[in-house]
């Protein structure tokens, strides 16, 4: 016989506190990620962007936590080994800490192996966190197609340009000062004539570019893939990047502030 006392049932966490969101938690077994800060800031993240409403707009999440390359090749937002998953593979020349992840500057790069047409021509965007501080001939994500011309890439720092972006469009890019290259950097087209470049919460440059076309070159982190070729190479450490559709000025700042919030938790916030 079962007592009730007209008590109502509850539900009760399991031991240890609630349960992760079950996206945040594939990415967790997945990446086999034990340490419980880089749970709970990556548990975090998820649920901030799912707060946003940003969530649905990515197709690559790469939050480059555990230190190894093992841990920092996946995808936050589809966590299988495959190409077709977008997770990650490294050429050689990186350096992989619990801080980041860093290139050589002369052959490291990842291959993410997802291109623009992944994402509407007039709607996608790139986003990199950089913790490094300097000018350097390279570019920290891209890729470039021909024929037609589709130019998607970004650069914090590159002598005689600044930061510069490009997505989808053809032509030489348009920079803009900056001096300090660290921080998180998104770069975003929302309209055929629409092309915005944020520092951490500031828009550093409003861009008019046309878009020209989608390309299926797959994007590389690290330096850029030029014609099916790596070149390019930056050596900046990367402690975050995306892939993904447009972002409004509302999304990007809120994008901002829970990248900002994970890499704090992670005690790595420039």
């Amino acid at each position: 016989m079962i007592l009730n006392f007209g008590l109502t049932p509850k539900n009760y966490a399991p031991f240890g506190g609630a349960a992760n969101d079950a996206d945040a938690q594939a990415f967790i077994t997945a990446a086999g990620i034990t340490d419980a800060t880089q749970k709970s800031a990556i548990n975090q993240l998820v649920l901030d962007l799912k707060s946003a409403n940003i969530w649905t707009k990515m197709k690559a999440l790469y939050p480059i936590v555990g230190g190894t390359a093992a841990t920092h090749k996946w995808n936050l937002k589809n966590p299988l080994d495959t190409d077709a998953a977008f997770r990650l593979t490294f050429s050689t020349g990186w350096t992989h800490s619990s801080n980041g992840m860093t290139p050589n500057e002369t052959s490291a790069f990842a291959n993410t192996f997802c291109g623009t047409n992944e994402m509407n021509i007039n709607s996608a965007h790139i986003s990199f966190y950089s913790r490094t501080n300097n000018s350097v001939s390279g570019q920290e994500m891209g890729a470039l197609q021909n024929l037609p011309n589709s130019y998607t890439d970004l650069s914090l720092n590159y002598p005689g340009y600044g930061a510069f972006t490009r997505i989808n469009n053809g032509g030489i890019p348009v920079g803009v000062v900056n001096s300090d290259s660290t921080g998180f950097y998104i770069a975003t087209r929302t309209a055929s004539n629409i092309l915005n470049l944020f520092k951490n919460n500031n828009k550093i440059r409003a861009g008019t570019d046309l878009s020209n076309a989608t390309s299926t070159r797959p994007i590389y982190i690290g330096g850029l893939n030029n014609q099916g070729s790596a070149g390019f190479y930056t050596n900046r450490q990367c402690a975050f990047a995306s892939i993904g559709d447009g972002l409004t000025d509302t999304e990007a700042a809120n994008f901002y502030t829970a990248v900002n919030t994970y890499q704090t938790t992670l005690g790595r916030n420039v």
